[in-house]
């Protein structure tokens, strides 16, 4: 996969890139990454991307000119005339859609992502109208500009291609992964149901010493049982996704096992409460 960044401060990618999963994918060419300097495509002395906005207001926009000519040095053009298909063009913008797990697998299937970082109070309206498919927001909270949001982008859909991660079952079997039915992977040993209803939050991970700072491991996850592994996973999943993303349950596909275990564990809660 292609992604081509467009930015006012290409340097801030240099760290982010150049380690861990991401830089692994790009030396192994399962991805590149090309970071794009929108002050290369000015052409007074100042190197101007911004002006004040029409109508007044608040801070400065960033110019159509140079955003315009960047995406044609990339050979990418307008909206209308581009064929629908393996790229796509995207505004990090607070107005966008929310980038949640299932658009990482949406984007995951495309061959070229375009980000372009908004900055200031944003982007010349027109250059959303003629190039880009969509907007994104990583979340209902406000960034000084498109950078952070364009590498959480990256990161999450880079992780889903195949062959980016040493298991190709960690990127399923992990919170917001896939139902088990999407689920291509099968490694013997390898407790299945956590993600029977998909989307749902992960379980606890243990590993050695069995015992750290008074704290045991739970005697399930040692015994060897399969079976018993998956129950005690399962419930740990719906517990955890009922304190910290309630939410979530609204649109799972649960199981009525799955909705006795929610129910007793709320009046568990209840009785804590009442304490």
């Amino acid at each position: 996969m292609r992604f081509d960044i467009l930015t006012i401060f290409p340097a801030f990618f240099a760290g982010i890139f150049e380690h861990g999963i991401v830089r692994r994918a790009q030396a192994d060419a399962l991805v590149s990454i090309g970071i794009h300097d929108l002050r290369s495509f000015t052409h007074d002395r100042h190197r101007t991307v911004d002006d004040r906005p029409f109508g007044g207001g608040e801070g400065m926009v960033l110019k159509p000119e140079p955003l315009a000519e960047a995406l044609a040095s990339l050979e990418i053009p307008t909206r209308a005339e581009r064929s629908p298909g393996s790229t796509r063009v995207i505004l990090l913008s607070a107005q966008g859609r929310r980038f949640q797990q299932p658009v990482a697998r949406e984007l995951a299937k495309l061959d070229r992502i375009v980000l372009l970082c908004g900055r200031y109070e944003g982007v010349d309206e027109r250059i959303n109208e003629l190039y880009c498919d969509e907007e994104l927001s990583i979340g209902d909270y406000i960034l000084s500009g498109g950078e952070l949001a364009a590498a959480v982008v990256v990161d999450a859909v880079m992780r889903l291609l195949p062959g980016v991660l040493g298991n190709q079952a960690s990127g399923e079997f992990e919170s917001f992964g896939a139902a088990d039915a999407e689920i291509d992977t099968d490694q013997q040993g390898v407790p299945r149901s956590q993600h029977g209803a998909g989307g749902l939050l992960d379980y606890p991970h243990y590993t050695r010493p069995a015992e750290f700072a008074g704290l045991r491991v739970p005697e399930v996850l040692l015994n060897g049982d399969h079976r018993q592994i998956r129950l005690w996973r399962r419930e740990q999943q719906l517990r955890k996704t009922l304190r910290n993303r309630p939410d979530l349950l609204e649109k799972a596909a649960l199981s009525t096992e799955d909705k006795r275990l929610i129910e007793t564990i709320r009046r568990e809660e209840l009785g804590f409460r009442g304490r």
